[in-house]
């Protein structure tokens, strides 16, 4: 279907996820155009998985690549190991790393600062559905340190390696529980030189609401990286994607 505007897609796709929803069919559409993103995002966030008409799946595709295109796509050069402060969604690799939490469908939380959220809303409603596929094949909880794949859909990386990380309740992460992170890292990189991947980009897994110590993670990260870079084959490029200014201090110094 042809829109007039970018403004009609949006109402499109609004008016649509509200019929869907029966708590959302009461509200007004916003009037400007950031508004009604914010609202998209947020009903995305909270819709369950599931089938969207061709119609809807068309309109959102154009609506998040129009706004990946007003982002700008970012391609990192150079081989080896890299850090690169900025939106993950961003990046243009052949597989972005999500922290995944253990039911593995996304944060359903509108409009969550975290990572999650962040990369189901930019890929778009698909990723959901296939998140879920597995899960019911699986048939049960996703485990921590394990790693899926996943197509990237609106995303510019190619796949989503989805693994959830160790969630440090209270004090000093315990040897088993910095064993666990390694092994996101590990098996993240491990299944994608499986698919004969060349450049994956890590979030920093279970930094954020996790609350795993920022240095302590990324002390793990780098080491294991370089420790597995040793039996891989493809994987020619890794980055280290930081948002906090203190995390890119601490992957530079490390890194240096």
């Amino acid at each position: 279907m042809i829109y007039a505007n970018n403004d009609a897609r949006l109402d499109f796709l609004l008016s649509y996820l509200m019929e869907e929803n029966a708590q959302a069919r009461g509200i007004g559409l916003p009037s400007d155009t950031l508004g009604k993103r914010r609202l998209l995002r947020a009903l995305m966030n909270v819709r369950e998985a599931g089938p969207a008409s061709d119609e809807f799946l068309s309109a959102q595709d154009e609506e998040l690549q129009c706004q990946l295109a007003e982002k700008g796509v970012v391609s990192v050069q150079g081989e080896g190991l890299k850090v690169w402060q900025g939106d993950i969604t961003r990046l243009q690799v052949d597989a972005i790393v999500n922290a995944a939490n253990s039911k593995l469908l996304g944060c359903f939380v509108p409009l969550h600062g975290c990572i999650d959220n962040a990369i189901h809303s930019a890929a778009g409603i698909q990723l959901r559905s296939e998140c879920d596929e597995i899960m019911r094949r699986q048939g049960h909880d996703e485990p921590t340190g394990q790693a899926k794949l996943t197509r990237g859909y609106n995303l510019p990386a190619r796949f989503v390696i989805h693994t959830v990380g160790p969630i440090i309740h209270s004090g000093a992460p315990s040897s088993a529980e910095q064993q666990l992170l390694a092994s996101c890292y590990r098996e993240s990189l491990l299944l994608a030189d499986a698919h004969e991947l060349q450049s994956i980009a890590f979030c920093c897994i279970s930094t954020g609401e996790f609350h795993f110590p920022n240095e302590l993670a990324a002390e793990i990260a780098i080491a294991e990286t370089r420790r597995c870079l040793q039996e891989t084959k493809h994987i020619r490029q890794v980055i280290f994607n930081v948002f906090k200014d203190v995390d890119k201090d601490i992957y530079t110094r490390l890194l240096a």
